[in-house]
């Protein structure tokens, strides 16, 4: 959490170009909210029924986010796919939704709320030394 996913019709997206969108969707995720890479998860998928020629990219993201930053994320995010792809921008739509920290799990744990990580690493890290 948060999950992304990158839904395109099969070749509209070289194989060789993925790992470096999924890093800079992490990067962006991260540098607009502060959240550890290591929360993040960047999926690519190619449906049976694609719309030709477009990318859909979808973001599953912790609730209590700002407008402004979900809406950075949205711009900064759909062009770095399009550019990345070499994609025309026109082609490439994105939207989030927020889904509350309690109702995901990551490592085994309920999720933190946004700023709560650091207590919630040391939990974790606890937990994991002492099993």
């Amino acid at each position: 959490m948060p999950l992304y996913l990158c839904s395109s019709p099969k070749n509209l997206i070289a194989e060789e170009r993925k790992p470096a969108i999924a890093k800079e969707l992490t990067h962006i995720h991260c540098d607009v909210t502060g959240a550890p890479s290591s929360f993040v998860h960047v999926f690519f998928v190619t449906p049976d029924e694609a719309s030709e020629g477009s990318v859909s990219l979808f973001g599953s993201i912790r609730g209590g986010r700002s407008d402004d930053q979900k809406t950075e994320i949205t711009s900064r995010m759909s062009g770095a796919v399009a550019r990345l792809a070499g994609l025309d921008p026109a082609t490439v739509s994105m939207g989030t939704v927020d889904v509350p920290a309690k109702w995901a799990m990551e490592g085994g744990d309920i999720m933190p709320e946004p700023g709560e990580e650091a207590a919630w690493f040391a939990a974790h890290a606890a937990k994991a030394a002492a099993s």
